[in-house]
């Protein structure tokens, strides 16, 4: 963890450049501090089908969905998703200027107790680390 689902209304294609959104929430995830750099994941999911306020045409939305695992306290928490949330209000000015996008982000914590992961990616990031 964490890890980062982005769900997007699909009238966003020609504003926002979804691909280097994901980079900047990664790099955004990494710059915190206080997340495994192995575990990081950017998904983006663009919505096809939606409906937005009263339903006029031209709105549009991007949600971030955040899941971390246990153990940060709420101030650390809190702090990186500020620093996270901003960074992308910031990389999206463009597409708040038209007045018609709304951006949302919200932080979940996983159940340890029914959380189940394999991943050997942290080994390998280890490995390369030490020999290089």
């Amino acid at each position: 963890m964490p890890h980062f689902t982005i769900e997007y209304s699909a009238n966003l294609d020609g504003a926002v450049d979804i691909s280097a959104l994901c980079e900047v929430v990664r790099n955004a995830a990494v710059q915190t501090g206080i997340f495994p750099l192995g575990g990081i994941r950017v998904r983006a999911i663009r919505c096809e089908h939606y409906a937005i306020a009263d339903g006029r045409a031209g709105l549009s939305f991007l949600d971030i969905l955040l899941r971390i695992g246990e153990g940060r306290s709420l101030e650390v928490r809190q702090k990186a998703g500020e620093q996270i949330f901003q960074t992308v209000s910031q990389h999206l000015d463009n597409v708040f200027a038209g007045g018609r996008f709304a951006l949302s982000f919200d932080m979940q914590i996983n159940d340890s107790a029914t959380s189940w992961k394999r991943n050997p990616i942290h080994d390998l990031l280890k490995a390369e680390a030490n020999n290089g």
